[in-house]
């Protein structure tokens, strides 16, 4: 049982001579105080009877007041600890004054840390850039968690797609990420849920089409002539490779190293998800493979030429950095090799991940397996890949028609 008492707080006396009246709760043998917001003279204060001494200005109101809120107090204790036995100080100190509003900002850049002390760099990038746009159109003023309303939220949508002109997924991104914060207080106990605008306010979200390589597609830039030994040709055919591979992304196949390769297995830590993964190469990777293959190729070289060996990837910023550059370059060549092999699509590197996904389910691979080998949080992403092979399978049978 948790008792309080009123006390003046001997230990607490200012320059002035004045020392504050505290609510002090005993509880479990740990003894926590809660401010009245009240500081008197110490010799005001009748240590026998535990209140304001009658000389002291307005000592009826004040002490009406301290006797109301105790009164207020214990009655919470009592009501808590019977129904459940785990109210905290801070929750009775909720409870009797409120929560302090709370800078949205400050718990926004403790999660932007957290982002960067992990390594994930790029996420800690793409966040900041958010919050960058939120301060901005605050003026560079601070906003708590209780400014944030139904109301605000409205107005701050219009300004990202009309002043910044924003498309309907930037914006969707943009405030899952405020979201993200709200979720971090509530679970810190930092602010009520009632108070989150994200229970009525809605993020609209645009379907997006996932584009992927036919079989004849993929073959024609698979065949196209390009001369050896060139950084384009090297960009090709890791493009191919993860097309085969189980769609690994891009910055996973930049830091494929010999050492991660056990014959015709590949045994890797997934950058994006820190999962480890342990996949078997079909023939056509391991071909691929195989062409950058050298005698000197030591365990720590990197398979495919493009990334510097010896690159210190414990510099999660550096490593960052030198997987974005190339990243930049790979997508730029690939443009050039589609439009020379005739391919009327927009290629990009992630394109290799569609159509690995595609192409494995078409060839009859469980989707729980699928999932598995893109290292999907849930089967809800691989479902997507499910709904275009269905659909394939639908035009397939209009045939028919």
């Amino acid at each position: 049982m948790t008792s309080v008492v009123i006390v003046c707080r001997k230990d607490k006396v200012n320059k002035k001579g004045e020392a504050p009246i505290h609510y002090r709760l005993i509880k479990d043998r740990k003894v926590s105080y809660l401010a009245s917001g009240t500081m008197i003279p110490l010799e005001d204060w009748d240590f026998d009877k535990n209140k304001i001494k009658s000389r002291h200005p307005n000592s009826a109101r004040k002490n009406f007041e301290l006797s109301a809120k105790i009164t207020e107090l214990q009655g919470e204790v009592i009501s808590n600890e019977t129904a459940t036995k785990s109210l905290t100080t801070n929750q009775l100190r909720s409870k009797l004054y409120g929560k302090k509003p709370t800078d949205f900002y400050v718990i926004a850049e403790e999660v932007l840390e957290s982002y960067e002390s992990n390594g994930n760099v790029g996420t800690h990038d793409k966040c900041k850039s958010i919050i960058n746009k939120l301060r901005t159109y605050n003026n560079d003023k601070s906003i708590f968690f209780q400014d944030i309303t139904v109301d605000y939220l409205t107005k701050y949508e219009k300004y990202l797609r009309v002043t910044l002109g924003n498309k309907t997924n930037t914006v969707h991104k943009d405030l899952k990420f405020i979201r993200r914060i709200f979720n971090e207080a509530i679970k810190r106990d930092m602010i009520e849920m009632s108070i989150s605008p994200f229970y009525k306010f809605k993020i609209k979200l645009e379907k997006t089409s996932r584009t992927f390589l036919t079989d004849d597609e993929l073959q024609h830039i698979e065949e196209l002539e390009i001369k050896a030994g060139t950084l384009i040709k090297c960009h090709r055919d890791m493009f191919v490779f993860a097309c085969y591979a189980g769609g690994l992304r891009v910055s996973d196949v930049l830091k494929l190293k010999w050492g991660h390769l056990d014959g015709e297995y590949l045994l890797i830590d997934i950058k994006k998800t820190k999962e480890q993964l342990r996949l078997k190469l079909p023939d056509a990777a391991l071909k691929i493979v195989k062409t950058f293959q050298k005698e000197n190729s030591l365990p720590n070289n990197y398979i495919f030429p493009v990334l510097e060996d010896g690159l210190n990837e414990k510099d999660a910023r550096l490593f960052d950095n030198a997987i974005t550059c190339a990243t930049s370059l790979i997508n730029k060549n690939l443009k050039i090799i589609s439009t020379r092999a005739k391919v009327d699509k927009s290629i990009s590197f992630h394109i290799s991940r569609h159509t690995w996904a595609t192409k494995a389910l078409r060839l009859g691979v469980p989707i729980e397996i699928v999932s598995k080998i893109l290292a999907h949080a849930n089967l809800r992403e691989t479902m997507i890949y499910a709904k275009i092979v269905n659909s394939q399978m639908d035009k397939a049978m209009d045939l028919f028609n």
